[in-house]
């Protein structure tokens, strides 16, 4: 098994991509031989077809099973709201990650009915994100610190990783870490978050131009420490480590999503492993999606974060898997296929 990554320097999170394991075709050809006996007739399943030779291949096993699904919301807060980006104060990050560790969330009961272990990681909050609209968010040690303590919560007996996040002011972080890695206008990736009207939504745009102007140099991973936050960070550190543990990741929606544009930007394999549990209401997320070349497994015009959509899709995967495990073939149902 590959060790664990250990986060010395940004710069050498591009020199990974040879270390970590790659997909294995030869247990993924195997889980398509296998779908192409099964008593149906051949693609019919779909999608969920898809998803189990996927998991096929990155668990290198013709017939993989989730007997250990992790799921994980990591918290941080923003200094990015000193310019009046959200609606809500920086305290209900803390009141959240509280209600989290009480099982009184959204998260809480959809992990349940998915058969997820879920564990709540907070990022120093009472200790902010600088306001990238006039300095870097974070120092470089403190991007690294972040991103190893979301590898370190990996479980490596997992299955499937389910991320989540949770910080005030973070969808303007995202905003800002698509628009950095994608281009266009900062108008196009920018949303109602929590419940901004259009004043802030525009406050929003032109937050994220700002900052993205300001922090034009910056490349790869250098735009996570530029305008990220630390559950962003953390994310990315959890995504490297699931990797290096050939565990298949299943993200939640837009933040999520945005947490691991820098990884696409130095190396778009980097996010071979994962799968984009719902696609968000938020507008930005389809562009997104578009230009990670991904398809959300749901799209149910959820915005909640938590990694609600992705926990809500492990269902799918579930569903997935017990089809490819669970039926007959043709020969053991005495079926013809002829």
């Amino acid at each position: 098994m590959t060790s664990l990554p250990k986060f010395s320097s940004l710069e050498a999170v591009s020199a990974l991509t040879a270390d970590l394991p790659s997909y294995d075709s030869a247990a993924a050809e195997a889980a398509v031989a296998r779908q192409n006996t099964l008593t149906k007739p051949p693609g019919s399943l779909g999608r969920l077809e898809e998803l189990a030779v996927f998991m096929a291949g990155w668990r290198g096993t013709a017939q993989p099973e989730i007997n250990k699904a992790q799921a994980i919301v990591f918290a941080g807060n923003h200094g990015i709201c000193a310019q009046g980006v959200n609606p809500f104060p920086q305290e209900v990050t803390h009141q959240m990650v509280a209600n989290f560790k009480a099982g009184g969330a959204a998260i809480n009961q959809l992990c349940k009915v998915a058969g997820a272990d879920l564990s709540v990681v907070a990022l120093d909050l009472d200790n902010p994100t600088q306001d990238f609209t006039t300095s870097r968010a974070m120092t470089e040690s403190e991007c690294l610190a972040a991103m190893q303590a979301g590898a370190d919560a990996v479980d490596p007996e997992a299955d499937i990783l389910v991320l989540g996040e949770m910080g005030i002011g973070n969808s303007t972080t995202a905003a800002a870490l698509a628009h950095a890695v994608f281009g266009g206008e900062a108008r196009a990736w920018v949303g109602r978050g929590t419940g901004s009207d259009d004043e802030g939504v525009r406050r929003k745009a032109d937050v994220v131009s700002r900052a993205v102007t300001l922090h034009g140099s910056a490349e790869k991973m250098e735009i996570l420490q530029a305008v990220g936050g630390r559950e962003q960070a953390a994310i990315c550190g959890a995504v490297l480590a699931a990797r290096a543990l050939r565990i298949p990741v299943m993200l939640d929606g837009y933040i999520c999503t945005a947490s691991v544009a820098p990884l696409h930007a130095t190396d778009s394999g980097l996010l071979d492993h994962c799968l984009v549990g719902h696609a968000s209401a938020e507008p930005g997320h389809h562009l997104l999606l578009d230009g990670m070349g991904k398809e959300a497994v749901l799209d149910f015009k959820m915005a909640l974060g938590e990694g609600s959509g992705a926990a809500l899709a492990l269902n799918i995967l579930r569903g997935a898997l017990a089809c490819h495990n669970g039926m007959a073939t043709f020969a053991e149902a005495g079926v013809s296929d002829a």
